[in-house]
């Protein structure tokens, strides 16, 4: 693989590619690597100096129901069921041709992928969609992860990998995942916890001697790692870093509009190359793009959106001048999360997703200003940020306050206050307004200028709920998603309920956070994108957070973004190199 991170006139004038990728985060790579293993000739732009996208930031989760992996945790689930599922949860709100052509695919994609290059999943033994309620749900076997990988073995390329989130990792950039945090918050319980965490801190401490941070790659990290590192090995695959395409050429064919060349700028110097195959789109979405964002996303900051920088729409605005239209329909522009900010010592802000580590524990609760409930806090993130926006339209809401007890700070964390934090540490977090503190509610209420007298009552009623397991109000804890999230070690009758009596109490501030989009263009069953007369564009594909969401905004399991992308990825590549064949 050649890089250009800044000697673009290393390509030729008029070079020719089977196919171009615009953007590497994980559909993008994807794609590349699809057309690589083919042997297409293949060019893989990326407007920021780093690869992974908000992929890289994610769990990596990958949603593909029917792989080879799911009968090793879950041999009764079969494609049908996974149909109704979807078709329970969608409904009308996407095309059900382009599910039932995920559905139809997903193997193969997976079967291709890791047989030919160096990614690799396990199913996590148990992992539920998440409206675990609906008719043909699952627990386990359609959520895939990928192994760890060794950053070393990288090279020089390691730097190009998007670093994780600080704030998602310890000891100055070692990398944890779920089974990693268990070990260590048990490593003085468990003889087996005890040498896993072993293992990992004394890796990380060789690593940081010659590292900026650890190279035990997980989730996210080293789902983009195994694609690069897979990339790598093919020599007919050249990365354009810090690289834009400025213009998406086309010629006019019997059949309307023929993508046939791109024209790239690179710190002021331009290429144009032709295009033989075709055009993926794999930009990330149109989220920090100023104009769409108003248009979509009224009332929401940028602020709050905790995903990665790069994708600012710029490629949309190539396409639509070709017929590119966006889908319609959707439940919601954007898949969304609750989330809550600090600043760092160097200025910049960091943006921390609630997904799965603090909420829904037992000890804890969310207000609104009125010191209200008005969300099960153990639905999924994404039904989570949209309810606080629909009950923003009754009550004051945004920013919802999450709160704890001094026992659930301790056992959980919240946020970015990990568990077990020093008094130190806390004292950082209370100094710097993230974290607020109360020796009794009626001061934590003060503080927070909610309704003393509505959080107490919230308070009242939910240590009550605790007593017998069952929240009449918003069914928390109701479901097998639910309760995966909440804490059943805690002997409590409902895993998500526990009473808040243990002073001083805490809470931290939330805002819907948008994660990805989920509108995007329109596309067939092969990823072609469609024109206003529902006509492939010839040569132009979308895939990722660029193509309207299959999911129709309904955030269904874990991997629904990653997953898709991977499958639509495969055949936007498969049917852009027959075309280059042609």
């Amino acid at each position: 693989m050649q890089v250009l991170s800044q000697n673009l006139q290393a390509i030729p004038e008029q070079d020719s590619y089977d196919l171009v990728v615009i953007g590497a985060g994980g559909a993008g790579m994807s794609a590349a690597l699809y057309a690589a293993i083919d042997g297409a000739k293949v060019l893989l732009v990326e407007r920021s100096e780093h690869v992974g996208g908000t992929t890289a930031w994610s769990a990596g989760t990958t949603w593909v129901p029917g792989s080879h992996h799911a009968a090793k945790v879950n041999p009764q689930d079969n494609l049908d069921q996974a149909r109704r599922y979807l078709d329970n949860a969608i409904g009308e709100c996407s095309d059900p041709a382009l599910r039932q052509a995920f559905l139809d695919h997903g193997k193969a994609a997976v079967e291709r992928i890791e047989a030919h290059s160096e990614l690799r999943y396990r199913p996590y033994p148990k992992h539920p969609d998440y409206i675990s309620d609906l008719g043909g749900s699952t627990l386990s076997g359609r959520a895939l992860e990928p192994l760890p990988f060794d950053g070393r073995l990288l090279g020089e390329l390691f730097q190009l990998i998007r670093p994780p989130i600080p704030e998602f990792t310890v000891l100055g950039g070692m990398m944890v995942d779920r089974t990693d945090i268990n070990h260590l918050l048990g490593m003085t319980k468990s003889l087996a916890s005890f040498r896993h965490s072993a293992r990992i801190l004394l890796r990380h401490l060789k690593d940081r001697l010659g590292h900026s941070r650890g190279t035990r790659l997980v989730m996210g990290n080293a789902l983009a790692a195994r694609l690069l590192y897979s990339l790598s090995r093919h020599d007919k695959v050249t990365l354009a870093l810090n690289t834009t395409v400025e213009q998406i050429g086309h010629k006019t064919g019997q059949s309307g509009q023929v993508v046939d060349s791109v024209t790239l700028l690179q710190h002021g110097q331009r290429r144009k190359v032709q295009v033989r195959g075709g055009v993926v789109l794999a930009s990330g979405g149109f989220n920090r793009n100023p104009e769409l964002r108003a248009k979509l996303l009224p009332g929401i900051p940028l602020d709050w959106c905790p995903a990665a920088p790069g994708h600012t729409g710029q490629a949309h605005g190539l396409a639509s001048a070709l017929g590119a239209q966006y889908g319609e329909g959707a439940l919601s522009h954007s898949f969304w999360a609750p989330v809550s900010r600090r600043q760092r010592p160097d200025g910049s802000w960091a943006v921390f997703p609630h997904f799965v580590m603090d909420r829904a524990k037992p000890g804890f609760l969310t207000v609104n200003q009125a010191g209200e409930r008005f969300v099960n806090e153990s639905t999924s993130y994404h039904l989570f940020g949209l309810g606080m926006q629909a009950a923003h339209q009754q009550s004051p809401s945004i920013p919802a306050y999450l709160v704890c007890d001094s026992a659930a700070l301790h056992k959980y964390g919240i946020g970015m206050v990990r568990p077990g934090a020093s008094t130190g540490l806390l004292k950082s977090f209370l100094a710097d307004g993230y974290l607020t503190q109360g020796a009794t509610l009626d001061e934590l209420a003060a503080r927070l200028g909610i309704s003393a007298q509505g959080l107490k009552s919230s308070v009242e009623k939910i240590n009550a709920y605790a007593q017998t397991g069952i929240d009449p109000d918003f069914g928390r804890g109701s479901t097998a998603y639910s309760h995966n999230i909440g804490d059943a070690s805690a002997g409590g009758k409902n895993p998500n309920l526990g009473p808040l009596r243990q002073g001083p109490y805490y809470a931290v501030r939330l805002y819907p956070g948008d994660i990805g989009a989920a509108t995007g263009f329109v596309t067939d069953a092969q990823a072609r994108v469609l024109d206003a007369e529902r006509q492939p564009i010839a040569g132009l594909y979308a895939v990722g957070n660029d193509q309207h969401s299959i999911m129709g905004g309904v955030y269904t399991a874990p991997g629904i973004t990653i997953g898709p992308g991977l499958v639509f990825a495969y055949l936007a590549s498969r049917d852009a190199l027959a075309r280059a064949q042609a």
